[in-house]
């Protein structure tokens, strides 16, 4: 399979930005990010998510928990909205979804 070709990301504005390899999702928004996002800023949202899960408590498997990331991901990524989540280190411990 050859690697995909170079692209512009939307997120940082490099070009010649090597591609995420394969979508991530089985849908629009997967074929999005392939197109769109390079992988150093896939990376970097990969470990924001994660960040976004330990702090929040999430429940990946809870359809509400699913659509506040898809949220996020879309405001880090793709500048689309301001519902980005604020993580707050002070609060490590007492913060609930």
């Amino acid at each position: 399979m050859p690697s995909p070709a170079p692209l512009q990301c939307l997120r940082c504005g490099k070009p010649d930005r090597q591609p995420i390899s394969r979508p991530p999702f089985p849908n629009e928004l997967g074929q999005r990010l392939v197109a769109e996002i390079c992988s150093e800023c896939w990376d970097e949202w990969k470990q924001r998510q994660m960040l976004l899960i330990n702090h929040y408590g999430l429940n990946v498997r809870d359809p509400q928990a699913r659509e506040f990331l898809v949220t996020n991901l879309r405001a880090f990524l793709f500048a689309e909205g301001d519902d980005q989540a604020e993580i707050d280190p002070s609060r490590e411990g007492d913060v609930s979804w």
